[in-house]
């Protein structure tokens, strides 16, 4: 579990069909802990020198952005949650439910940024305007919602300390859906379904 306040960009040192090595400064981490890398939890295999060892499936691959990584790109890293420890953004799992094109990145004035995402079919029910979403594992909130689309308000702060602020539009981006959101459309679909 994660809270999508990302700690420190890392760079994508190497990677094969089988692992990822990400260089990052972050206290030594134990075999087996949990990092997400930009939103997708990962589990540590090896750590040295600051650069950590995560072995990736073909399913990550296919189904995140980390599967266009090239070495030297920055990615985002945030350690798991430790309990009693502040939950400054939402909770997040880590389990990327897709990736979606960004379609407008645009400055929204005095260092605010605008950013416009595809919403894919499975997360239209999941998304709402002030509810939350991560992007590339980044706790956000959500500014507007369309039937395909929503967007989002970068603050100067996300821009500088994540992989936000090195987008362009075309780029793709890991998304995952409020937890919350999920458990309630499973209670209204439950609801209807039984009515």
């Amino acid at each position: 579990m994660f809270t999508g306040i990302i700690e420190t960009l890392g760079t994508c040192a190497k990677r094969t069909e089988t692992s990822l090595v990400i260089g990052a400064k972050l206290p030594r981490p134990k075999l087996g802990a949990s990092i997400a890398i930009n939103g997708c939890c990962l589990t540590v295999v090896e750590t040295k020198n600051g650069r950590h060892r995560f072995d990736v499936g073909p399913d990550t691959w296919a189904r995140t952005n980390l599967g266009a990584l090239k070495n030297g790109d920055p990615v985002n890293v945030e350690a798991s949650l430790k309990v009693g420890a502040e939950i400054g953004g939402h909770f997040v799992t880590g389990h990327v439910d897709a990736t979606a094109k960004i379609l407008v990145l645009e400055p929204w004035g005095e260092g605010f940024w605008r950013l416009r995402a595809e919403l894919p079919k499975n997360l239209r029910g999941l998304v709402a305007v002030k509810g939350s979403v991560a992007v590339d594992g980044i706790s956000l909130t959500v500014t507007a919602a369309g039937a395909d689309f929503f967007e989002i308000m970068l603050v100067p702060h996300t821009l500088q300390r994540t992989t936000l602020g090195r987008r362009k539009i075309g780029d793709r981006v890991n998304l995952e859906a409020d937890p919350l959101a999920r458990y309630a459309m499973r209670a209204v679909e439950t609801l209807r379904r039984s009515s």
